[in-house]
């Protein structure tokens, strides 16, 4: 016999992972949970988004924690670490962060 999942279920989990907010002309989308805190003093999250290297990180508040410094693990379920901003990063675990893209694309090139 096979159970499936409730229909407010699924839309809890695709809202979840797909989350998005527009802050002006900014979007901010959600990275994951802060775990715990390394050695290093950088915070680690369970990434359900994967964010680029060097975009900035807040928090629910929209008030900036730090930067992406390393996205890492398998590519199935990668892991991010975050270089925090802030004077007490311990006080951020079990929340959760979102990355604020930086600018897109790559300055083109002028061609003499």
């Amino acid at each position: 016999m096979q159970f499936r999942k409730s229909p407010q279920k699924r839309l809890n989990k695709a809202l979840r992972v797909n989350i998005r907010f527009c802050e002006g002309r900014r979007v901010l989308n959600r990275i994951g949970c802060v775990l715990h805190v390394s050695n290093t003093k950088n915070m680690i999250l369970k990434a359900e988004n994967i964010p680029r290297i060097g975009d900035q990180v807040a928090n629910e508040k929209l008030k900036s924690v730090g930067t992406v410094f390393d996205v890492f693990g398998p590519t199935s379920s990668p892991y991010v670490a975050v270089k925090p901003n802030i004077q007490s990063p311990e006080q951020l675990v079990n929340h959760v962060l979102y990355a604020v893209p930086s600018k897109s694309g790559r300055r083109q090139r002028r061609k003499r």
